[in-house]
């Protein structure tokens, strides 16, 4: 049984790619000379095909029942920062923030940390910063997702575009009921994902650890 699937934002970049690397194929094939270049350039098309393959894998995981205290990660990666931080955007105080950092290897997909209902959405255009910059989450391209669970409590998801992301997918509609680890949406190429929640939350996670999208929880709300 294969390990991975191909998620549906990958159609066309899979789909352009695969074109390339058939285009660069049949030079080489028709070329009398076949000239070095063109197998350098056959190799190098090859192993785009296959980075951009990668990039829009979708593990077979079997996830764990979540109950309602446990906020998990909304994706693959590493945490990159835990911190008190004053939001200005939905929550206009302070709260407690935890930063996953996707890289070029990680599974891209954003999954839904909690379940509830969405009560503020919105995508904001912006610049393309490193995706640590300390100002790339207001500053850079980025959305806004805010659940509230069925005991009142508001998490806040943000996915953050990057220098190489460029493009933030999401599902998310204000009014929509959701289930915790269903796809929230998709960052292409890579970037980071913020959650936000009260402050005082227990943490379950440390700076530097790898974690996993559904799989590992990030903190533990008191109820």
């Amino acid at each position: 049984m294969l390990r991975y699937s191909i998620h549906k934002e990958g159609g066309a970049s899979i789909a352009w790619v695969s074109l390339l690397l058939v285009l660069v194929g049949l030079l080489l094939l028709l070329s009398r000379q076949g000239g070095w270049y063109l197998w350098v350039l056959f190799v190098a098309s090859f192993l785009l095909w296959l980075l951009v393959v990668s990039f829009f894998r979708i593990p077979r995981r079997v996830y764990p029942e979540v109950d309602g205290a446990s906020i998990m990660s909304p994706a693959d990666g590493t945490i990159v920062d835990i911190t008190e931080i004053e939001e200005s955007e939905y929550f206009k105080s302070v709260c407690t923030k935890v930063s996953v950092f996707m890289s070029a290897s990680n599974v891209h997909v954003n999954r839904y940390p909690v379940s509830g209902t969405v009560v503020y959405s919105c995508y904001h255009p912006g610049r393309f910063l490193v995706a640590w910059h300390e100002k790339s989450s207001v500053t850079n391209e980025h959305n806004t997702v805010v659940i509230r669970t069925e005991d009142g409590i508001d998490v806040l998801v943000r996915q953050i575009a990057g220098a190489v992301a460029r493009r933030i997918v999401s599902y998310a509609e204000t009014g929509l009921e959701v289930k915790a680890l269903d796809e929230l949406g998709f960052i292409k190429f890579g970037s980071r994902v913020d959650v936000f929640f009260p402050v005082g939350t227990r943490i379950c996670v440390e700076e530097g650890q790898k974690v996993r999208g559904g799989m590992d929880v990030l903190a533990e709300i008191s109820l």
